[in-house]
């Protein structure tokens, strides 16, 4: 069964990354590296929010989803969505004028389905998950499309209020869908579901908050040193980057689930380390595939002003890859609740993104932002293996999948379970 649960958010993770790999071709076409670079900024501080709302809505939603009454979980979540949803986009607009009110309901609304979807993760529901998580983007595209060629909107802010449509639809369908399973007087804010909710949120969303800096940090260093052409430019090799963690994070997320809810240790490590061999055999394929895609294909594909795209995917290779394995890892600590190793590992990396970037992005720019990158991820990622090495019996063959692990894979892919 949780062969068939991988399996099947595997697939829904390669349907979003042919849907992302596809809007990313349409808007470099239709706006230019310019219009990318202001739509990769914009969604970056969308992600920024997210990560003060998701201190309530995220992680700490699933992980308490069976261990207090749903419906306060709910309570909670859903309040911290609204005031995170207005309340930072203001304090971003302080500093980054433009695009506050598609940045304010984009928050509000991502944040609520956020916290549905962390809702299914919780009670194993991944069916529903890997549902959500594909119309997401779907619909996002779809909107766009509607709005583009019937409608005959053509500013890059139609992209932000095609995800508006997409977002308001899914969590308002996905709030109805967990409320009829609920029961209104159990709808009541206690200090105790606050303060563990808040006490596991902050914990596990300080190391997050941190490591999307390490993510997105080159952005406004670029933004500030090269000017938005330059963010779209470099903006597609990350794109392709998060596309393919899509991919292995599906497999983070079936883990994290079955964690949380595992009675036994040893149980948790052993299939930590199951999770580390698909993702690492998964990764060596995509890279392999990357290495054979001529510069040719991906100026055909984006246009000229994107022909470096290749030469930056090679150099972003070693942390792509550090990243999409060392994820199995970092999803294994946090839900057993060794959060101290996830900050470590985030402020390091964070500490090398600012101090490279100072010193090399305004050098060798779009370069310069690629070794940046490429350093705190591998770094990052060489802390977290170092603590799963010292703490487990962890060797080599643990990245490797046997004969006989292919073979069940294949079973299970073809539906011959007996």
């Amino acid at each position: 069964m949780k062969q068939l649960r991988v399996i099947q958010t595997f697939v829904s993770r390669f349907l979003i990354l042919i849907v992302n790999f596809g809007l990313v071709i349409f808007s470099t076409n239709m706006w230019g590296s310019e219009g990318k670079g202001v739509i990769s900024i914009v969604i970056a501080n969308v992600a920024m929010v997210s990560f003060f709302s998701s201190v309530l809505s995220g992680s700490s939603t699933s992980y308490f989803a069976r261990k207090f009454q749903v419906e306060q979980v709910m309570s909670y979540s859903y309040l911290w969505s609204l005031f995170t949803g207005i309340s930072i986009p203001l304090i971003l607009n302080i500093f980054q004028e433009g695009y506050l009110v598609y940045l304010m309901f984009i928050s509000v609304f991502s944040s609520v389905l956020t916290t549905n979807i962390s809702l299914f993760i919780g009670t194993q529901d991944i069916k529903r998950y890997n549902l959500y998580t594909v119309l997401q983007q779907l619909l996002h595209v779809i909107f766009l499309m509607v709005l583009i060629f019937i409608a005959d909107f053509r500013d890059v802010s139609v992209y932000f209020l095609a995800q508006i449509f997409c977002l308001l639809i899914l969590s308002a369908v996905s709030t109805l869908q967990l409320f009829k399973k609920c029961r209104i007087r159990n709808f009541i804010l206690t200090k105790k579901v606050f303060r563990d909710m808040l006490e596991y949120g902050w914990k596990t969303q300080l190391s997050a908050f941190v490591q999307f800096l390490n993510y997105r940090l080159s952005f406004y260093f670029l933004e500030h040193y090269q000017g938005l052409s330059a963010v779209g430019i470099f903006s597609i090799g990350i794109t392709f980057s998060e596309a393919i963690w899509t991919i292995t994070r599906s497999i983070a997320v079936v883990l994290y689930s079955d964690v949380v809810n595992s009675p036994s240790h040893e149980d948790s490590i052993q299939k930590t380390k199951a999770s580390l061999k698909v993702a690492f055999s998964v990764m060596v394929i995509f890279f392999l595939g990357i290495l054979l895609i001529p510069s040719q294909v991906y100026i055909l594909i984006f246009g000229r002003e994107f022909g470096e795209t290749r030469f930056i995917m090679l150099l972003l290779t070693p942390g792509i890859f550090a990243i999409a394995v060392s994820d199995m890892i970092g999803y294994y600590f946090s839900a057993v609740r060794e959060l101290r190793i996830l900050n470590i590992k985030s402020f390091v990396g964070l500490v090398i993104t600012i101090v490279l970037s100072l010193i090399i992005i305004p050098v060798w720019g779009i370069l310069g932002a690629c070794v940046v990158t490429v350093s705190s991820y591998v770094v990052s990622a060489s802390i977290l293996f170092w603590r799963f090495y010292t703490t487990t019996n962890f060797s080599l063959k643990d990245y490797l999948i046997t004969p006989a692990e292919m073979k069940i894979l294949f079973k299970t892919l073809t539906g011959k379970q007996h």
